[in-house]
């Protein structure tokens, strides 16, 4: 009978055992899962770090991203002022992206070798380019409308097309950068424009992330971009950086 007890406790010690050592060993995967999703998170952070790199704009302290989802990179920062009563107001803060690997291209077809500073013909070549530039506009200025910004690009744009085409206007050509743009859509203090050029001389702008316009038009690209990199910037720190920008890609 003792005997018979003896076996049995010593079952149940043996059954406990294996019990604890399965709980050890779930212990053990437990942990090491813990440690590899911890791992897949840390690798996941900086992966969204890096996605998410910014770099600040002096002027009005807005962040822009380094490099857009598609790849263009972030060549120059500057803002836009506008005079109001005898104040220069800035209006927005503004990144110039662009397809670095196809400028490079286009520069290196264009020039033996590097200018030892950037030149006129530079800038106009980029200018001119079919290749991929993007401006990226946040507003800074607290109660801009729709209209506001629709009438200074009116001007802006008609002004440097009559420029660029011979002294001819073309009002209806600048009006359609806007295009279908609501005047009820509010601008508040961080809403973003972007206005790119796509391949085939296209301008696509965008305000709050909905496209609203698409035109073909070279005389509308190179317009547009001479506001930016022209002989009479919005920015003039803002060309010099592009600029150099430009000449590291030789």
């Amino acid at each position: 009978m003792a005997t018979t007890i003896e076996a049995e406790i010593k079952q149940e010690k043996t059954v406990e055992e294996v019990k604890e050592d399965q709980l050890e060993v779930e212990v053990k995967e437990d942990v090491v899962t813990n440690q590899e999703k911890e791992k897949e998170n840390e690798v996941v952070k900086e992966e969204k770090e890096e996605e998410v790199k910014m770099e600040v704009e002096p002027n009005t302290g807005v962040n822009f991203p380094v490099q857009t989802a598609d790849g263009k990179q972030l060549d120059a920062m500057g803002v836009r002022k506008k005079r109001v009563i005898a104040l220069n107001v800035s209006i927005y803060g503004f990144g110039i992206y662009g397809d670095n690997d196809k400028l490079k291209e286009l520069l290196k077809s264009k020039f033996e070798k590097a200018p030892e500073n950037p030149t006129k013909e530079l800038y106009e070549a980029v200018i001119d380019g079919d290749v991929g530039l993007m401006a990226r506009l946040v507003i800074v200025f607290p109660g801009l409308t729709m209209n506001m910004v629709r009438k200074n690009f009116d001007e802006a744009l008609g002004a440097m097309i009559k420029k660029l085409n011979g002294g001819q206007k073309d009002d209806e050509l600048a009006k359609r950068l806007m295009g279908d743009a609501r005047d009820s859509i509010k601008l508040s203090s961080g809403s973003v424009i972007e206005i790119t050029r796509l391949p085939g001389y296209t301008l696509q702008t965008k305000v709050k992330d909905e496209v609203i316009s698409t035109v073909e038009s070279e005389l509308l690209c190179r317009a547009y971009f001479h506001l930016y990199l022209g002989e009479d910037p919005l920015d003039k720190n803002a060309k010099e950086k592009f600029g150099a920008a430009m000449l590291s890609l030789f």
